[in-house]
Protein backbone atom coordinates (compact mmCIF):
# COMPACT_ATOMS: atom_id res chain seq x y z
CA UNK A 1 0.00 0.00 0.00
CA UNK A 2 1.15 3.39 -1.18
CA UNK A 3 2.14 6.24 1.91
CA UNK A 4 -1.15 8.19 0.20
CA UNK A 5 -3.34 5.49 0.84
CA UNK A 6 -1.55 4.81 4.38
CA UNK A 7 -2.41 9.03 4.96
CA UNK A 8 -5.24 10.10 7.58
CA UNK A 9 -5.26 13.16 8.40
CA UNK A 10 -7.04 15.10 11.51
CA UNK A 11 -7.19 19.11 11.83
CA UNK A 12 -7.69 20.27 15.19
CA UNK A 13 -9.17 23.96 14.94
CA UNK A 14 -8.78 26.34 17.64
CA UNK A 15 -11.91 28.18 18.25
CA UNK A 16 -11.81 28.06 22.37
CA UNK A 17 -10.26 32.00 22.54
CA UNK A 18 -12.98 34.96 24.13
CA UNK A 19 -11.34 38.00 21.87
CA UNK A 20 -11.19 40.30 24.77
CA UNK A 21 -9.12 42.69 22.46
CA UNK A 22 -11.73 42.17 19.69
CA UNK A 23 -13.98 44.04 21.89
CA UNK A 24 -16.95 41.83 20.31
CA UNK A 25 -19.01 40.99 23.76
CA UNK A 26 -18.92 37.27 22.74
CA UNK A 27 -16.06 34.58 22.27
CA UNK A 28 -14.01 35.36 18.72
CA UNK A 29 -14.80 32.20 17.17
CA UNK A 30 -18.74 33.42 17.25
CA UNK A 31 -18.01 36.54 15.69
CA UNK A 32 -19.47 37.44 12.18
CA UNK A 33 -17.93 38.03 8.66
CA UNK A 34 -20.82 38.08 5.83
CA UNK A 35 -23.53 35.91 8.23
CA UNK A 36 -21.23 33.22 8.81
CA UNK A 37 -19.10 32.84 12.15
CA UNK A 38 -15.01 33.10 11.86
CA UNK A 39 -15.29 29.20 12.92
CA UNK A 40 -17.94 28.75 10.25
CA UNK A 41 -15.81 30.12 7.71
CA UNK A 42 -12.75 28.18 8.97
CA UNK A 43 -14.71 24.98 8.60
CA UNK A 44 -15.98 25.33 5.11
CA UNK A 45 -12.55 25.79 3.84
CA UNK A 46 -11.22 22.63 6.03
CA UNK A 47 -13.44 20.61 4.54
CA UNK A 48 -12.30 21.22 0.87
CA UNK A 49 -9.08 19.81 2.01
CA UNK A 50 -8.50 16.35 0.65
CA UNK A 51 -7.73 13.31 2.58
CA UNK A 52 -9.10 15.05 6.42
CA UNK A 53 -10.94 12.98 7.71
CA UNK A 54 -11.18 14.22 11.19
CA UNK A 55 -11.67 17.88 12.36
CA UNK A 56 -12.20 18.81 15.85
CA UNK A 57 -13.15 22.03 16.88
CA UNK A 58 -11.98 23.06 20.04
CA UNK A 59 -14.96 25.55 21.42
CA UNK A 60 -15.33 28.05 24.59
CA UNK A 61 -15.63 26.10 27.89
CA UNK A 62 -19.44 25.86 29.14
CA UNK A 63 -20.17 27.99 26.35
CA UNK A 64 -22.69 25.63 23.82
CA UNK A 65 -23.56 28.20 21.56
CA UNK A 66 -20.76 27.54 18.82
CA UNK A 67 -21.31 23.55 19.16
CA UNK A 68 -24.85 24.19 18.49
CA UNK A 69 -23.95 26.19 15.72
CA UNK A 70 -21.81 23.73 14.08
CA UNK A 71 -24.81 20.38 14.85
CA UNK A 72 -25.43 20.74 10.58
CA UNK A 73 -21.72 20.02 9.76
CA UNK A 74 -20.82 16.48 8.64
CA UNK A 75 -20.28 13.53 11.40
CA UNK A 76 -16.35 14.07 10.84
CA UNK A 77 -16.67 17.54 12.86
CA UNK A 78 -16.35 17.30 16.61
CA UNK A 79 -16.31 19.97 18.95
CA UNK A 80 -14.36 19.22 22.61
CA UNK A 81 -14.31 22.35 25.17
CA UNK A 82 -11.18 23.95 25.68
CA UNK A 83 -8.78 24.76 28.46
CA UNK A 84 -7.28 27.81 30.38
CA UNK A 85 -5.10 28.31 27.55
CA UNK A 86 -3.76 27.99 24.15
CA UNK A 87 -1.57 24.92 25.13
CA UNK A 88 -4.14 23.34 27.04
CA UNK A 89 -6.90 23.34 24.00
CA UNK A 90 -5.19 22.09 21.56
CA UNK A 91 -4.23 19.50 23.97
CA UNK A 92 -8.18 18.75 24.57
CA UNK A 93 -7.96 18.16 21.07
CA UNK A 94 -5.25 15.52 20.72
CA UNK A 95 -6.75 13.95 23.23
CA UNK A 96 -9.99 13.49 20.83
CA UNK A 97 -8.36 12.50 17.49
CA UNK A 98 -8.72 8.99 16.30
CA UNK A 99 -6.39 6.67 17.17
CA UNK A 100 -5.56 5.77 13.16
CA UNK A 101 -4.39 9.42 12.38
CA UNK A 102 -1.34 10.06 11.13
CA UNK A 103 -0.80 13.38 10.90
CA UNK A 104 -2.25 16.50 12.48
CA UNK A 105 -2.35 20.20 11.49
CA UNK A 106 -3.25 22.66 14.16
CA UNK A 107 -5.06 25.48 12.66
CA UNK A 108 -6.92 28.80 14.65
CA UNK A 109 -10.08 29.59 13.90
CA UNK A 110 -9.16 33.81 13.83
CA UNK A 111 -7.33 32.71 11.01
CA UNK A 112 -10.70 31.67 9.16
CA UNK A 113 -9.95 32.72 5.88
CA UNK A 114 -6.31 30.52 5.05
CA UNK A 115 -7.05 29.19 1.61
CA UNK A 116 -7.10 25.61 0.81
CA UNK A 117 -4.01 25.69 -0.90
CA UNK A 118 -2.27 26.81 3.03
CA UNK A 119 -3.51 23.39 3.94
CA UNK A 120 -2.44 21.47 0.99
CA UNK A 121 0.64 22.46 0.38
CA UNK A 122 1.64 21.51 4.54
CA UNK A 123 0.52 18.47 4.14
CA UNK A 124 2.43 18.03 0.72
CA UNK A 125 5.59 19.24 2.97
CA UNK A 126 4.70 16.40 5.60
CA UNK A 127 4.94 13.80 2.85
CA UNK A 128 8.74 14.63 2.09
CA UNK A 129 11.05 12.09 3.74
CA UNK A 130 12.29 12.99 7.68
CA UNK A 131 9.75 15.87 7.91
CA UNK A 132 7.48 15.34 11.10
CA UNK A 133 7.38 19.66 11.06
CA UNK A 134 6.15 22.02 8.94
CA UNK A 135 4.37 26.00 9.25
CA UNK A 136 3.84 28.90 7.12
CA UNK A 137 5.13 32.32 7.43
CA UNK A 138 5.47 35.65 5.64
CA UNK A 139 8.48 37.07 5.22
CA UNK A 140 9.07 40.48 7.07
CA UNK A 141 9.22 43.60 5.18
CA UNK A 142 9.41 45.88 8.62
CA UNK A 143 12.04 46.50 10.54
CA UNK A 144 11.98 44.75 14.10
CA UNK A 145 13.86 45.61 17.12
CA UNK A 146 14.08 43.72 20.48
CA UNK A 147 13.94 46.34 23.18
CA UNK A 148 14.44 46.74 26.76
CA UNK A 149 13.65 49.31 29.55
CA UNK A 150 16.08 52.17 30.53
CA UNK A 151 15.25 52.21 34.26
CA UNK A 152 15.92 56.06 34.32
CA UNK A 153 13.58 57.00 31.70
CA UNK A 154 11.17 54.31 31.95
CA UNK A 155 10.39 54.84 27.97
CA UNK A 156 11.61 51.29 26.07
CA UNK A 157 15.00 51.22 24.07
CA UNK A 158 16.42 49.20 21.22
CA UNK A 159 18.78 46.21 22.50
CA UNK A 160 18.83 44.59 19.53
CA UNK A 161 17.66 44.90 15.70
CA UNK A 162 17.77 41.07 14.19
CA UNK A 163 18.78 41.13 10.17
CA UNK A 164 14.81 41.01 9.24
CA UNK A 165 16.28 38.50 6.07
CA UNK A 166 16.15 35.92 9.01
CA UNK A 167 12.55 36.53 10.27
CA UNK A 168 9.40 35.60 9.49
CA UNK A 169 5.96 35.76 10.66
CA UNK A 170 4.51 32.67 11.56
CA UNK A 171 0.93 31.57 10.98
CA UNK A 172 -1.64 28.33 11.35
CA UNK A 173 -2.65 26.14 10.09
CA UNK A 174 0.86 24.23 11.43
CA UNK A 175 1.52 20.89 10.49
CA UNK A 176 2.67 17.64 12.20
CA UNK A 177 3.78 13.94 12.09
CA UNK A 178 0.71 12.84 14.76
CA UNK A 179 3.28 10.76 17.09
CA UNK A 180 5.21 13.76 17.19
CA UNK A 181 2.58 16.30 18.41
CA UNK A 182 1.31 14.54 20.74
CA UNK A 183 4.89 12.96 22.12
CA UNK A 184 5.65 16.82 22.46
CA UNK A 185 2.47 18.43 24.40
CA UNK A 186 3.26 15.26 27.03
CA UNK A 187 6.72 16.96 27.74
CA UNK A 188 4.15 19.99 29.07
CA UNK A 189 3.29 18.10 31.92
CA UNK A 190 5.58 20.00 33.99
CA UNK A 191 4.99 23.17 33.00
CA UNK A 192 2.85 25.34 35.24
CA UNK A 193 -0.16 27.07 34.08
CA UNK A 194 1.77 31.14 33.43
CA UNK A 195 4.62 29.07 31.35
CA UNK A 196 1.89 27.40 29.55
CA UNK A 197 0.32 30.64 28.98
CA UNK A 198 3.04 31.89 27.33
CA UNK A 199 3.08 28.76 24.72
CA UNK A 200 1.93 30.91 21.39
CA UNK A 201 2.14 28.20 18.65
CA UNK A 202 2.52 24.45 18.37
CA UNK A 203 6.06 24.61 16.17
CA UNK A 204 7.87 25.89 19.66
CA UNK A 205 6.27 22.82 21.61
CA UNK A 206 7.77 20.61 18.96
CA UNK A 207 11.00 22.50 18.90
CA UNK A 208 11.72 22.17 22.27
CA UNK A 209 11.53 18.62 22.02
CA UNK A 210 14.47 18.50 19.77
CA UNK A 211 12.21 18.31 16.30
CA UNK A 212 13.24 20.31 13.68
CA UNK A 213 10.20 22.35 12.07
CA UNK A 214 10.36 23.25 8.44
CA UNK A 215 8.98 26.68 6.92
CA UNK A 216 7.04 26.97 3.82
CA UNK A 217 5.63 29.74 2.22
CA UNK A 218 2.63 31.71 3.89
CA UNK A 219 -0.15 33.69 2.26
CA UNK A 220 -1.57 36.82 3.39
CA UNK A 221 -5.05 35.86 3.18
CA UNK A 222 -4.25 33.95 6.71
CA UNK A 223 -4.63 36.69 8.22
CA UNK A 224 -5.30 36.63 12.07
CA UNK A 225 -8.34 38.81 13.55
CA UNK A 226 -7.15 40.11 16.65
CA UNK A 227 -8.44 43.52 16.84
CA UNK A 228 -11.39 45.36 15.45
CA UNK A 229 -10.31 46.78 12.04
CA UNK A 230 -8.98 43.16 11.43
CA UNK A 231 -12.79 42.64 10.72
CA UNK A 232 -12.65 45.11 8.45
CA UNK A 233 -9.94 43.39 6.25
CA UNK A 234 -11.08 40.11 6.37
CA UNK A 235 -14.38 41.42 4.98
CA UNK A 236 -13.23 42.76 2.13
CA UNK A 237 -10.65 39.45 1.43
CA UNK A 238 -13.94 37.36 1.69
CA UNK A 239 -16.05 39.64 -0.85
CA UNK A 240 -13.04 39.41 -3.32
CA UNK A 241 -12.82 35.46 -2.98
CA UNK A 242 -16.60 35.46 -2.96
CA UNK A 243 -16.42 37.27 -6.43
CA UNK A 244 -14.16 35.78 -7.71
CA UNK A 245 -15.62 32.17 -7.02
CA UNK A 246 -18.43 33.65 -8.72
CA UNK A 247 -17.18 33.99 -11.86
CA UNK A 248 -15.17 30.88 -12.04
CA UNK A 249 -18.56 28.61 -10.93
CA UNK A 250 -20.50 30.70 -13.71
CA UNK A 251 -17.78 30.69 -16.60
CA UNK A 252 -19.57 33.52 -18.22
CA UNK A 253 -19.38 33.68 -21.89
CA UNK A 254 -17.53 36.09 -23.70
CA UNK A 255 -18.61 36.28 -27.58
CA UNK A 256 -16.88 37.61 -30.39
CA UNK A 257 -17.53 39.05 -34.40
CA UNK A 258 -15.31 38.31 -37.14
CA UNK A 259 -15.63 39.51 -41.11
CA UNK A 260 -13.14 38.67 -44.16
CA UNK A 261 -13.91 40.00 -47.29
CA UNK A 262 -11.96 38.19 -50.28
CA UNK A 263 -12.03 39.20 -54.19
CA UNK A 264 -12.80 36.85 -56.62
CA UNK A 265 -9.29 36.28 -58.38
CA UNK A 266 -8.50 37.33 -61.40
CA UNK A 267 -6.50 34.29 -62.41
CA UNK A 268 -8.75 32.03 -63.97
CA UNK A 269 -6.62 29.22 -62.36
CA UNK A 270 -7.07 30.04 -58.39
CA UNK A 271 -8.81 26.82 -56.86
CA UNK A 272 -12.19 28.48 -55.05
CA UNK A 273 -11.89 27.07 -51.03
CA UNK A 274 -14.55 27.79 -49.07
CA UNK A 275 -15.50 26.37 -45.63
CA UNK A 276 -13.14 24.07 -46.03
CA UNK A 277 -14.13 22.32 -49.06
CA UNK A 278 -12.71 22.39 -52.84
CA UNK A 279 -14.95 23.65 -55.29
CA UNK A 280 -13.80 22.78 -59.06
CA UNK A 281 -16.34 24.62 -60.97
CA UNK A 282 -15.12 28.63 -59.54
CA UNK A 283 -12.74 30.44 -59.27
CA UNK A 284 -10.99 31.13 -56.20
CA UNK A 285 -10.56 33.75 -54.16
CA UNK A 286 -7.64 36.70 -54.00
CA UNK A 287 -5.65 36.36 -50.67
CA UNK A 288 -2.53 35.87 -48.57
CA UNK A 289 -3.48 31.88 -47.60
CA UNK A 290 -6.07 30.04 -49.53
CA UNK A 291 -8.75 32.79 -49.36
CA UNK A 292 -11.13 30.64 -47.64
CA UNK A 293 -12.66 33.84 -45.97
CA UNK A 294 -15.14 31.68 -43.76
CA UNK A 295 -12.59 30.01 -41.65
CA UNK A 296 -10.74 33.36 -41.75
CA UNK A 297 -13.62 34.85 -40.36
CA UNK A 298 -14.11 31.98 -37.66
CA UNK A 299 -10.47 32.66 -37.12
CA UNK A 300 -11.24 36.47 -36.25
CA UNK A 301 -14.27 35.77 -34.12
CA UNK A 302 -12.51 33.20 -32.48
CA UNK A 303 -9.23 35.71 -31.68
CA UNK A 304 -12.01 38.78 -30.71
CA UNK A 305 -14.00 36.61 -28.10
CA UNK A 306 -10.88 35.20 -25.99
CA UNK A 307 -9.22 38.92 -26.54
CA UNK A 308 -5.60 37.77 -28.44
CA UNK A 309 -5.88 39.77 -30.92
CA UNK A 310 -6.90 39.42 -34.36
CA UNK A 311 -6.66 37.82 -37.88
CA UNK A 312 -3.77 40.21 -38.59
CA UNK A 313 -2.00 39.70 -35.81
CA UNK A 314 -1.58 35.64 -36.00
CA UNK A 315 -1.64 35.01 -39.75
CA UNK A 316 -0.54 38.28 -40.94
CA UNK A 317 1.24 38.83 -44.54
CA UNK A 318 4.59 39.65 -42.22
CA UNK A 319 4.10 35.43 -41.04
CA UNK A 320 5.42 33.94 -44.70
CA UNK A 321 4.66 30.71 -42.79
CA UNK A 322 0.85 31.15 -43.54
CA UNK A 323 1.59 32.00 -47.16
CA UNK A 324 -0.73 29.56 -49.24
CA UNK A 325 -2.14 28.01 -46.09
CA UNK A 326 -5.62 26.35 -46.18
CA UNK A 327 -8.52 27.62 -44.32
CA UNK A 328 -8.97 24.31 -42.36
CA UNK A 329 -4.88 24.99 -40.78
CA UNK A 330 -5.84 28.30 -39.75
CA UNK A 331 -9.11 27.33 -38.04
CA UNK A 332 -7.05 24.35 -36.33
CA UNK A 333 -3.91 26.98 -35.07
CA UNK A 334 -6.75 29.28 -34.11
CA UNK A 335 -8.37 26.58 -31.82
CA UNK A 336 -4.72 25.91 -30.26
CA UNK A 337 -4.37 29.52 -29.44
CA UNK A 338 -7.52 29.81 -27.92
CA UNK A 339 -7.50 27.07 -25.47
CA UNK A 340 -3.74 28.23 -24.86
CA UNK A 341 -5.14 31.36 -23.57
CA UNK A 342 -7.16 29.84 -21.16
CA UNK A 343 -10.81 28.83 -22.90
CA UNK A 344 -13.04 26.36 -24.08
CA UNK A 345 -15.16 26.83 -27.66
CA UNK A 346 -18.89 27.06 -26.86
CA UNK A 347 -19.31 27.14 -31.04
CA UNK A 348 -19.19 29.39 -34.10
CA UNK A 349 -21.80 30.16 -36.73
CA UNK A 350 -20.95 31.68 -39.76
CA UNK A 351 -22.82 33.44 -42.88
CA UNK A 352 -21.13 34.32 -45.95
CA UNK A 353 -22.54 36.58 -48.88
CA UNK A 354 -22.08 35.68 -52.34
CA UNK A 355 -23.05 34.74 -55.73
CA UNK A 356 -20.53 31.46 -55.99
CA UNK A 357 -20.46 29.21 -55.19
CA UNK A 358 -23.62 26.69 -54.83
CA UNK A 359 -23.35 25.77 -51.41
CA UNK A 360 -26.62 24.25 -50.04
CA UNK A 361 -26.08 21.11 -51.17
CA UNK A 362 -22.91 21.18 -49.28
CA UNK A 363 -23.57 22.52 -46.20
CA UNK A 364 -23.73 19.89 -44.05
CA UNK A 365 -20.59 18.47 -45.13
CA UNK A 366 -18.98 21.48 -43.99
CA UNK A 367 -20.64 22.01 -41.07
CA UNK A 368 -19.44 18.91 -40.07
CA UNK A 369 -15.53 19.39 -41.32
CA UNK A 370 -14.79 21.90 -39.83
CA UNK A 371 -16.82 20.71 -36.06
CA UNK A 372 -14.03 18.43 -36.27
CA UNK A 373 -11.11 20.91 -37.16
CA UNK A 374 -12.32 23.18 -34.14
CA UNK A 375 -13.32 20.40 -31.44
CA UNK A 376 -16.72 22.52 -31.49
CA UNK A 377 -19.72 22.97 -33.19
CA UNK A 378 -19.58 24.96 -36.36
CA UNK A 379 -22.51 26.35 -38.39
CA UNK A 380 -22.42 27.71 -41.82
CA UNK A 381 -24.69 29.68 -44.07
CA UNK A 382 -24.97 31.11 -47.29
CA UNK A 383 -26.92 33.69 -49.07
CA UNK A 384 -26.62 36.57 -51.93
CA UNK A 385 -27.29 40.22 -51.83
CA UNK A 386 -30.05 40.54 -54.38
CA UNK A 387 -27.77 41.37 -56.86
CA UNK A 388 -26.00 44.23 -54.71
CA UNK A 389 -22.86 45.34 -54.55
CA UNK A 390 -19.43 43.32 -55.28
CA UNK A 391 -21.17 40.21 -53.36
CA UNK A 392 -24.52 40.63 -55.55
CA UNK A 393 -22.03 41.69 -59.13
CA UNK A 394 -19.85 38.30 -58.31
CA UNK A 395 -16.48 39.78 -57.60
CA UNK A 396 -16.20 39.62 -54.53
CA UNK A 397 -16.98 37.34 -50.87
CA UNK A 398 -17.49 38.71 -47.50
CA UNK A 399 -17.87 36.44 -44.47
CA UNK A 400 -19.59 37.14 -40.85
CA UNK A 401 -18.84 35.10 -37.95
CA UNK A 402 -20.16 34.95 -34.65
CA UNK A 403 -18.34 32.64 -31.79
CA UNK A 404 -18.80 32.01 -28.27
CA UNK A 405 -16.21 30.84 -25.77
CA UNK A 406 -15.86 30.40 -21.90
CA UNK A 407 -13.13 30.28 -19.07
CA UNK A 408 -12.03 26.98 -18.81
CA UNK A 409 -12.11 24.90 -15.21
CA UNK A 410 -8.42 23.98 -14.75
CA UNK A 411 -8.12 20.96 -12.43
CA UNK A 412 -7.72 22.03 -8.72
CA UNK A 413 -9.31 25.25 -9.10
Amino acid sequence: MSEQREESVAVILVAAGLGTRLGAGLPKALVEVHGKSLAEHALDRILEVGGVNDVIVVVPPKDSRLTERLADYPSLVRTVPGGNSRAASVRNGLAAVSAQITRILVHDAARAFAPVSQYELILSELRKPAVQAAIPALAVTDTISVVGTDVGLGSPTIVETPDRSTLRAVQTPQGFDAQTLIDAHAQLDHYSSEELARVTDDASIVRVHGVEVHVVAGDARSLKVTHPEDLDTVGRLFTTAATKNLEKNLAIPRIGNGIDVHAVSTDPSRQMWLAGLFFPDDIGLSGHSDGDAVAHAACDALFSASGIGDLGTHFGVDRPEFAGASGVSLLAEAARLVRGAGFEIGNVAVQFVARRPRFAARREEANQLLSEVLGAPVSVTATTSDGLGYEGEGIGVTAYATALVYPATRAGQ
